[in-house]
């Protein structure tokens, strides 16, 4: 009889159970056997000490020039060497050197021109090879990938073979045109994914609704892309601001680009000044940079979509 309540109990079979893998777990020879296995836990949660001081020595290396930049921009003495205060001497001198405020300015009006004529050009492009149901939108995609893995230097100068071979005179336009060029498949590749990842029976339902296709397009799709459209600018700004290689081969007046003014300064010896000008650059890149990383951020958000459709 009281063989059978055993059976009939689960309580006291779970009881049973749970009191043999006590006994098991208990054992000499169980605790043996999970002793490795709990160290080998430890050595794989374990920071390996090499690779962190791989990192960091990278890092070092890769920040310790542009530091040394920055701290030396604040000194008070001409020496490039050797740190005796701080001072904004150097500061005040580029902003009272008519020529590097002229080079600013043309570095300006070349990024913001660039980035406009880019997000544009990029945007249509994006939106016919995502749209395109032949061949031509594939073979387009891959063509858009050849600038980004092509070098700077061979662009630049077939940029400036392109220019003279059609007998057209080095000016601002040829910087805005080549940086144009070369900075569309950074805002085609950007945009494509973000077209790719949108549904298309949202314009279908808005024009189901009377909106023409351009109305879907601009109260639809372009709200829908603006996040990645003003990370794309704002990257392209900043790309645009600091390159040199295109600039240099495709300017040819006065004033120069900021990076080409800079360039030609240093040839003829390093002035503190520069120091000066190249911490604002770095300043003014990581902001930017930083605000492309913000805005996708803030905009995905509830409601950021409806501030830029105007609800």
């Amino acid at each position: 009889m009281s063989r059978r309540s055993e059976l009939a109990s689960p309580a006291s079979a779970n009881q049973k159970q749970a009191e043999m893998s006590a006994v098991v777990t208990s054992s000499p020879a169980a605790a043996a056997a999970a002793a490795p296995t709990k160290q080998r836990r430890r050595r794989v949660e374990r920071k390996p000490r090499v690779a962190i001081a791989i990192t960091a020595i990278f890092f070092v290396l890769l920040y310790l020039p542009i530091a040394v930049v920055v701290l030396f921009s604040f000194n008070s003495q001409k020496s490039l060497t050797v740190f005796k205060g701080f001072s904004f001497r150097w500061y005040d001198e580029f902003f009272h050197d008519h020529d590097m405020i002229a080079s600013l300015g043309m570095s300006l009006k070349v990024s913001a021109v660039a980035m406009v004529g880019a997000i544009v050009i990029g945007v249509a492009l994006a939106l016919g090879m995502v749209r395109a149901r032949s061949w031509l939108g594939s073979y387009a995609g891959f063509i858009m990938l050849i600038p980004l893995i092509t070098p700077e230097i061979v662009t630049g100068v077939a940029s400036q073979l392109l220019f003279k071979g059609f007998y057209i005179h080095l000016s601002t336009t040829t910087v805005i045109v080549a940086e144009i060029t070369f900075s569309i498949s950074y805002v085609t590749v950007i945009l494509r994914s973000r077209v790719a990842a949108l549904n298309p029976e949202l314009e279908e339902a808005a024009m189901d609704l009377g909106a023409t296709r351009w109305q879907a397009l601009r109260l639809v799709t372009l709200p829908a892309l603006m996040p990645a459209i003003l990370a794309s600018a704002v990257l392209i700004f900043a790309l645009v601001f600091d390159d040199f290689v295109l600039a240099y081969f495709t300017t040819g007046v006065t004033p120069e680009p900021l990076s080409v003014r800079i360039y030609s300064q240093i040839r003829n010896g390093v002035r503190p000044s520069i120091n000066a000008v190249g911490t604002l650059m770095l300043v003014g890149s990581i902001g930017l940079i930083a605000l492309a990383l913000v805005i996708p951020r803030f905009f995905g958000r509830k409601g950021g979509l409806d501030i830029l459709s105007g609800e």
